[in-house]
């Protein structure tokens, strides 16, 4: 349980070693070294023997047993009487008086915790900064987790805070998805720092883990330069691509992005869409056996009317090119909200099967669910019954728009690992999936893509391409006088 509540994962000395001698070939002589999260100090220990001509160092832990492991490793070290070493939190330490006594240059070295406030919070823990609603968001972005963050992203950004008022360099291993918000961040406060750079790690080789990990170096300057050059190794001599801030918001490839920034739009008028959110696959998707009996997850077998029973489509599924014949899913409501007692009624055979799985329903882990009607589910309106839409998966690491028309006489239906448009007919829908699977959208979509988060296409990315641009520029065929509403599905 400690384990996982300090986010405790040792660097490996080889690791660590790798790391300083990096920043040693790439010029940086530090008068000083600190290690704000040192744990067992093989991070702290190689660093000082890297960087010999440092006149002072300092370690600290929330982990006093860790700590004792240091100094132990610190008596017969050649630089033990420069060293200090400290059991404290991070979040309780005054590093402003720490720092001010530190010699500059001053590098700051670590791999800080991998963990999130939210799991903290679970566990109890009062290893936490003080909470505050980071980025100011609002209703379903917050209730559904996008104001979780990891707790290292607090900590690398407080850093590189110091370097506002200390000259040095903040090297820091983390997740890859952190690196790129601490950055986001600074450059938006218009943190004074030359241009960064990130350097890929094996996450599952040092750590056994899967996320995305680099080393993230960060030195301080006198100017503010919004670029962070990006390496695929420790090894690497030139950088793949370089990330920046630009026209307020974080872009993959600053070159291609310069190079399509013209196609920026506000998606007003293409709304891009995120398909049904259920939680709770095995009772909502069930496939037909034969007319109007069907089995589910569990694989109970079910006589249900079709009345609220769509083929449907998962990421997966539009990723393999598979059809939507006899995969469907339960779809109780029309719009987020309504009432689902009439279901009672209408299809009594629905009503029973739901009732019958009702207590898996009501346990959805989700606070979406908390004081909605019964059986509710997410991402419902008029646009879910759309005949044709035009749909891309947003967990897979390519960029292929399908045009999905209708199927036994029924709109296709979304599982929330799809986005899409609800278009007016077939031919509106083959227009915009060509228009989309164009070079030109490509190149727009990859500059601001990081195909390594855990959801790479999401709908404000894909909203942010003015289509009717591309359209016009491309001299595809177009009629602008086809309805972009679609069919309103009155169930009830």
């Amino acid at each position: 349980m400690e384990k996982i509540e300090y986010g405790d994962f040792q660097t490996p000395e080889e690791l660590a070693r790798e790391v300083c001698g990096l920043l040693k070939r790439s010029g940086i002589a530090p008068a000083s070294v600190v290690e704000p999260t040192c744990g067992v100090g093989a991070f702290f220990i190689e660093a000082m023997n890297a960087f010999p001509e440092a006149r002072k160092g300092y370690a600290c832990d929330i982990n006093g047993e860790y700590v004792d492991v240091l100094e132990d490793r610190l008596l017969s070290h050649t630089a033990s009487d420069l060293c200090g070493v400290e059991a404290v939190d991070f979040f309780s330490k005054d590093w402003e008086s720490q720092l001010r006594d530190m010699p500059e240059p001053v590098l700051i070295v670590g791999n800080p915790p991998w963990v999130t406030n939210s799991q903290l919070g679970r566990l109890k823990s009062g290893n936490l900064p003080e909470k505050n609603n980071r980025e100011g968001m609002k209703g379903l972005d917050a209730l559904t987790g996008k104001s979780n963050f990891d707790i290292s992203e607090w900590m690398i950004s407080r850093m590189v805070e110091w370097l506002q008022e200390k000259r040095g360099t903040v090297a820091m291993l983390c997740k890859t998805s952190v690196a790129r918000k601490v950055l986001a961040n600074a450059w938006k406060l218009e943190r004074k720092m030359e241009v960064a750079s990130m350097r890929t790690i094996d996450s599952r080789l040092h750590f056994g883990i899967s996320a995305g990990a680099c080393l993230l170096i960060v030195t301080s300057s006198d100017q503010s330069c919004v670029g962070c050059e990006v390496y695929d190794s420790l090894c690497a001599d030139r950088p793949v691509r370089t990330i920046g801030l630009r026209d307020g918001f974080l872009v993959a490839d600053i070159r291609g992005y310069e190079k399509t920034k013209y196609l920026v739009d506000d998606g007003e008028r293409y709304p891009w869409r995120t398909g049904i959110k259920h939680d709770c696959s095995k009772v909502m998707e069930l496939e037909m056996v034969r007319k109007g009996v069907y089995v589910n997850g569990f694989g109970d077998t079910n006589e249900l009317e079709n009345t609220y029973l769509f083929p449907m489509l998962k990421g997966s599924d539009l990723a393999s090119g598979k059809d939507a014949r006899e995969k469907f899913m339960l779809v109780p409501q029309t719009r987020i909200g309504q009432k689902t007692e009439y279901l009672e009624k209408t299809t009594p055979k629905t009503w029973k099967y739901l009732m019958k799985y009702g207590d898996l329903l009501d346990k959805r882990g989700s606070s979406i669910y908390r004081d909605r009607p019964r059986f509710s589910v997410f991402g419902v309106g008029d646009y879910t019954f759309s005949d044709w839409k035009v749909a891309i998966p947003a967990f897979y690491k390519k960029l292929v728009f399908s045009a999905v028309g209708p199927r036994r006489d029924k709109p296709v239906v979304f599982d929330d690992t799809v986005n899409f448009i609800a278009v007016g007919n077939e031919k509106e829908a083959s227009t915009l999936a060509e228009i989309l699977n164009s070079d030109a959208a490509n190149t727009f979509y990859n500059s601001l893509i990081f195909w390594d988060s855990k959801r790479p296409i999401t709908v404000q990315i894909l909203k942010s391409l003015d289509i009717d641009g591309l359209l016009e520029e491309s001299g595809v065929e177009h009629d602008y006088s086809i309805c972009k509403t679609p069919r309103q599905l009155r169930l009830v």
